[in-house]
């Protein structure tokens, strides 16, 4: 039926627009080399002593980045979980993900949450009602198509096959390898980084790594400023961004913790979990809507 395939469609779009957040926090959440990162929400790194003696000491800011990056990069599983800002929108995500683009987890979104699973390229969403309606709201759908879709996936998992509208940008979101590829992009100037007290991540010890950057150095241009009307007010400039990364000074020198204040997407991300398995359960069959079936009209 033509409306079963334009309501297949829609709720893949705002599967894909709701997802994209995970994958962009995580290409963000790169250390000061990268510059990309997340606010932080809880309370500030407590100081503690370094452990006996300094795995880092005679390395420089700048070195001990670029070991924490290979170490990083060379995990065959992990967990993500935090919080980012993105155009005013705020985004919290927990998902372990593997090398095999394999990945289980939870996001939330102004009051709505999200289940994501992905194994054997298939990728399996299942969201509450808040969830599906800011998502399909942000993508202009009026009322009654937005009620007519939840009708379609209420209480079970939107199975998206490979090759489906959408399957890509979902497939992003646990991509290990190229979540950690942004690791090495966007290099700071050599020198920008400085180091920190230490501090501890869950218990573990770690050196802080912090950058602070101006419009200069994020090639932000300064412009005259505009002419408002009569009684409106201009909006706050965004205050100077603070990156701060805290790499493991226990066993391999993980990143552990990445957070931005400041800026216009600040936000906070912690990484845990290195190279522990990752359990996928399929959902069963009587709890997915298949939407092949969907777009030849058939019963799900």
């Amino acid at each position: 039926m033509a409306s079963h395939r334009k309501l297949r469609a829609a709720a893949v779009v705002c599967a894909a627009v709701a997802v994209a957040g995970p994958a962009s926090a995580a290409a963000w959440a790169a250390p000061p080399a990268a510059v990309r990162a997340a606010v932080q929400e809880n309370a500030p790194l407590l100081p503690v002593p370094a452990p006996s003696p300094d795995p880092f000491a005679d390395l420089t800011p700048d070195e001990i980045v670029d070991r924490a990056v290979t170490a990083t990069q060379s995990a065959t599983s992990l967990r993500m979980a935090g919080r980012v800002v993105s155009e005013g929108q705020q985004l919290d995500i927990d998902f372990a993900v593997n090398e095999r683009d394999e990945c289980t987890g939870l996001m939330k979104i102004d009051g709505g949450t999200a289940e994501l699973r992905r194994v054997d390229d298939f990728t399996y969403m299942k969201g509450d009602e808040a969830f599906w309606r800011v998502s399909m709201a942000s993508q202009g759908m009026s009322k009654p198509q937005i009620d007519a879709t939840i009708e379609l996936v209420k209480g079970r998992w939107l199975k998206i096959a490979p090759g489906q509208a959408g399957s890509s940008d979902l497939s992003g979101v646990c991509d290990l390898q190229g979540l950690l590829a942004s690791l090495d992009e966007d290099k700071a100037e050599p020198g920008t980084l400085v180091r920190g007290p230490d501090g501890e991540v869950d218990g573990t010890p770690v050196a802080t790594l912090v950058k602070k950057e101006t419009g200069e150095e994020t090639g932000t241009e300064t412009t005259e400023p505009e002419t408002t009307e009569p009684g409106t007010t201009e909006p706050e400039p965004a205050k100077p961004e603070t990156t701060t990364v805290s790499v493991s000074q226990e066993g391999k020198p993980y990143i552990l913790k990445m957070v931005k204040t400041g800026g216009e997407e600040p936000g906070s991300m912690t990484l845990s979990d290195f190279d522990k398995p990752v359990d996928v359960v399929v959902p069963p069959a009587s709890e997915t809507v298949d939407l092949s079936k969907l777009g030849q009209g058939t019963s799900a």
